[in-house]
C-alpha cells in the first residue's frame, strides 16, 4: 500500500514563501494531478514529496512514515521527469537494467525484469538500439520503464510530456493511464495542461501562487469550480464571465442583474447581506443555446466577430457590451460570419463568483458521473 499524507506543509526559500499549508492525502492507487500556471508551486511540491526539495514545515507521511528527513533515494519512488535523463552510451536494455544493477540484483532476475517491462511498455525490438536512435515517444517510454524496475511505491511525473508534439502526447497520455490500470500503483503526475489533468486524474489538485484552490475529481471541478480562477483554468474553451449586481436574495437563490442588460435568478446559497453586491456570473461555452427552452433562461445578445469551424463543433466569438463571449454553436445551422445572434443559458447551468473570487455554491450541483 501507498499512501502519501501532506499536513500543513510549507516551503520557502529564505524569506519567500512559494507553498503554503498544504494540506492533501492522497490514497493508494490513486492518479493525482497537480495542476497549475506556472509559478503556482506544482513542482515544487513534486520534488518535496520525492526528497529532491527539503521541507521548510509540516510533514510528509508516506505508508504513516514520516519522511521528512529521509533521502530520496531511500523513499522507494520512481521518478519521470521532462528530460528524459537517459546514459547515451548504453542501449535500451541498458539502460533499463540500470537501477537494479546499482542495487546489485543478481543478473538473471535482471534479464527476467527487463524482459517484462519492455513488453508491458512495447519496446522490446528497441532494446539493443541507443537513445539516439530513439523517437521522443520511445525515449518517455524507456524513461518510465526505468522507473518501474525497482517496482517503486509511488510514481512521479514532473511534466514528463512537454517535449513531445501533440500527436505523441495524446499517445502517451493513453499509455500512461493504460501503465496505471495494469500496475495499480500510486501516481502523482505534474502539468500546466489542463487537457492532461482532465483526461488522466482521478483527483485534481489545483494550485494557485503556492496555494491549493481545490482538490476534486474532473466532473467536481468542471461543474463545481470553488472559485473563478479554478472555472477559468478547468475547460477549454474556458468559462465566460459576466460582471453585473446582486439585485434580490431568497430561499431560490439570487437574482441578478447584469451588465449587459439580462436578468436572470440563479439557484445558490445566499443571504440578504449579498444585496447590492457586485458578483461575476459564469457560463460554460457548451451550456448556452439559441432560444430559451424555459421562462426563467437568460437571454443574452452577442455581437459575433469571428467563427471558428472545427469540424465536429463551431465556436461564435463576440462581445455581449463590452465584455467577451465565446459559445459552442447550434447545430445544424451555426452562423458564417459577424452579425448578431441571441443566446439563452439555464440559469441551473450558471456560476457566481463574489468579489474575493470563491463561488456560492449551487443549490442543485450535477450529480457525479457513474
Amino acid at each position: 500500500m501507498a499512501h502519501v499524507r501532506l499536513e500543513d506543509v510549507n516551503k520557502a526559500y529564505g524569506t519567500i514563501p512559494i507553498l503554503r499549508n498544504i494540506d492533501l492525502a492522497i490514497d493508494h492507487g490513486e492518479f493525482v494531478v497537480f495542476v497549475g500556471p506556472s509559478g503556482s508551486g506544482k513542482s515544487t511540491l513534486l520534488r518535496m514529496i520525492g526528497g529532491l526539495e527539503r521541507i521548510s514545515g509540516g510533514r510528509l507521511l508516506i505508508d504513516n512514515k514520516v519522511v521528512n528527513d529521509v533521502d530520496a533515494a531511500d523513499r522507494n519512488l520512481g521518478m519521470v521527469f521532462q528530460s528524459y535523463a537517459l546514459y547515451p552510451h548504453m542501449t535500451v536494455r541498458e539502460n533499463l537494467a540500470f537501477p537494479l544493477r546499482m542495487a546489485k540484483v543478481a543478473r538473471a532476475r535482471i534479464d527476467i525484469r527487463v524482459a517484462e517491462i519492455a513488453s508491458l511498455l512495447q519496446i522490446a525490438h528497441l532494446l539493443d538500439r541507443k537513445p539516439r536512435q530513439l523517437s521522443g515517444g520511445q525515449r518517455q517510454r524507456v524513461a518510465i520503464g526505468r522507473a518501474i524496475m525497482r517496482e517503486p511505491k509511488v510514481f512521479l511525473f514532473d511534466e514528463p510530456l512537454s517535449n513531445l508534439d501533440t500527436d505523441l502526447r495524446v499517445q502517451m497520455r493513453v499509455q500512461i493511464a493504460k501503465l496505471h490500470k495494469q500496475l495499480g500503483n500510486t501516481m502523482i503526475y505534474v502539468t500546466h495542461d489542463q487537457v492532461e489533468a482532465m483526461t488522466m486524474a482521478d483527483k485534481i489538485v489545483v494550485l494557485k501562487d503556492g496555494n491549493i484552490e481545490q482538490v476534486g475529481s474532473p466532473h467536481d471541478l468542471y461543474h463545481n469550480p470553488a472559485s473563478r480562477f479554478v472555472a477559468g483554468f478547468i475547460g477549454s474553451p474556458k468559462m465566460n464571465f459576466l460582471n453585473g449586481h446582486i439585485e434580490a436574495a431568497h430561499d431560490a437563490g439570487v437574482d441578478v442583474k447584469l451588465d449587459a442588460g439580462a436578468r436572470v435568478s440563479v439557484p445558490v446559497h445566499s443571504d440578504e447581506l449579498l444585496v447590492g453586491k457586485p458578483i461575476t456570473l459564469g457560463i460554460r461555452p457548451d451550456d448556452f443555446s439559441r432560444s430559451a427552452a424555459e421562462k426563467t433562461d437568460i437571454g443574452i445578445e452577442l455581437d459575433v466577430d469571428f467563427v471558428e469551424h472545427l469540424g465536429s463543433v463551431t465556436y461564435i466569438y463576440g462581445r455581449a457590451g463590452r465584455e467577451s463571449v465565446v459559445a459552442k454553436a447550434p447545430k445544424p445551422e451555426p452562423p458564417k460570419g459577424a452579425g448578431k445572434v441571441r443566446l439563452a443559458a439555464s440559469p441551473a447551468d450558471c456560476h457566481l463568483f463574489m468579489t474575493n473570487g470563491r463561488a456560492l455554491r449551487r443549490l442543485h450541483a450535477p450529480a457525479n458521473w457513474s
